[in-house]
């Protein structure tokens, strides 16, 4: 079934690539590639379930207690229950993919709560999977606001598990009212994700992550690269080069496919962003590109990318999660000093270091608070099928298809005496 629904997604390509854009704003190129990722997060979870198996246990080796030689140990993986899977807007088919096809695939059921500002993709998703042989009341979505259908959902004493993307703050909401009755939590929630440039990094390959990760979908992710470190000896000409490639964007619909940069989700989000730009230029940041709304775009929640340097460390841009295409760069003049203002938030989810001396590069990995550091590679490389997951504030548990159903089953043990009499 799982095969199958994986199928369906691959052969219905263009129009959930079509209804993510309408939906989200997503530009069609990227919602494109998403729809792909769905499409192996469900074959790769038909695949990965065969290797999640139980063990075996020598029990001889073991001294106490008495009689171990007559027994046999094992363990068996059997399903948590009822999941609660929460998603956000920003990957509305991707995301929810990580979380229903673990679940299903080890035995779940699952109630799904997308975001209120994108359900129809994920009740596309459902039908897919019921047409696919999924049984009815196996694979469900309900919409509604979170304060409502979200606390209703992580409350229910049916509800076994919570696995939920989104802000640290609702995501700190939820850990508290899953605690309360022992459900277990996978916590996928904001990041300041930082890159770090060193002077020996190859820059163009540097400038380059940094514009992806900056820019790709108006900066609306939870690993964007939210905070660029660059040190000083390169920091000029990264920052130029930046700029370059920067105004080379175009911002516009999301369904046109020369578009780079589409809109915010929101009024919300584009009030959010312009007001965090206007605190670092109060802060004495310089706007070097963008920095203000769109002229002529009314009814539209469109930012242009933006680049800023010289920004203090006070600033909200680089001390609150943006979600927006802003680019913040500061200098720093050593490696301890790039460490120490990398890990100076209550985030961690991903980082990136650029240098072509491997030993910095291992050295400052191990020294990030971050759940994934990638060498010369952007903030938002992701692998569905390997962990992912966050420090700190950032997150509870990891996704990544065999490790969230590693946290979607529970573990029994079985031990047999053989002895007679």
């Amino acid at each position: 079934m799982l095969r199958t629904v994986s199928d369906r997604l691959r052969s219905d390509k263009e129009n959930l690539a079509n209804l993510i854009s309408r939906e989200v704003g997503k530009p069609i190129r990227d919602s494109r590639i998403e729809v792909d990722r769905a499409v192996g997060v469900f074959a790769m979870a038909a695949e990965e379930i065969r290797q999640l198996t139980g063990e075996t246990f020598p029990a001889d080796s073991y001294p106490m207690p008495k009689g171990n030689e007559s027994r046999l140990i094992f363990t068996v993986r059997e399903p948590v229950g009822v999941v609660a899977a929460i998603s956000p807007f920003n990957y509305p088919l991707n995301l929810l993919s990580h979380k229903v096809a673990p679940a299903l695939a080890t035995g779940n059921t699952v109630v799904a709560k997308p975001t209120s500002v994108a359900p129809f993709t994920a009740l596309k998703l459902a039908e897919h999977a019921l047409v696919s042989g999924i049984p009815p009341g196996v694979f469900n979505v309900v919409l509604g606001g979170g304060d409502d259908i979200g606390k209703a959902l992580v409350e229910h004493p049916k509800t076994r598990l919570v696995t939920f993307t989104g802000s640290t703050a609702v995501g700190k909401v939820i850990a508290e009212r899953a605690g309360r009755g022992a459900k277990r939590v996978i916590l996928e929630m904001g990041g300041m994700d930082p890159l770090i440039v060193f002077n020996d990094a190859p820059l163009d390959t540097a400038v380059e992550a940094a514009l992806r990760g900056a820019f790709g979908y108006s900066g609306q992710v939870c690993t964007a690269t939210k905070r660029i470190f660059v040190q000083d000896a390169v920091a000029g000409v990264f920052t130029e080069s930046l700029v370059k490639r920067t105004k080379s964007l175009k911002v516009g619909p999301a369904l046109e496919e020369s578009t780079d940069v589409g809109p915010l989700i929101d009024m919300a989000a584009l009030d959010r962003v312009d007001s965090v730009v206007h605190d670092a230029i109060d802060r004495g940041a310089k706007v070097l590109v963008g920095g203000s709304r769109l002229k002529g775009t009314s009814g539209g929640y469109y930012y242009p990318p933006t680049v800023l340097e010289h920004v203090a460390k006070e600033s909200s841009v680089v001390r609150e999660e943006p979600f927006g295409p802003i680019a913040p760069i500061q200098s720093f003049p050593s490696e301890d000093e790039a460490v120490s203002m990398a890990n100076d938030t209550p985030y961690g989810l991903q980082a990136a270091v650029y240098t072509m001396d491997i030993g910095l590069a291992f050295r400052v990995a191990r020294r990030l608070h971050a759940g994934g550091v990638h060498l010369n590679d952007p903030t938002s490389l992701r692998w569905d099928a390997l962990p992912f997951g966050g420090m700190k504030s950032s997150g509870l548990g990891r996704e990544g298809l065999r490790y969230a159903m590693e946290e979607m089953t529970e573990v029994k043990t079985i031990s047999v005496n053989t002895a007679s009499g």
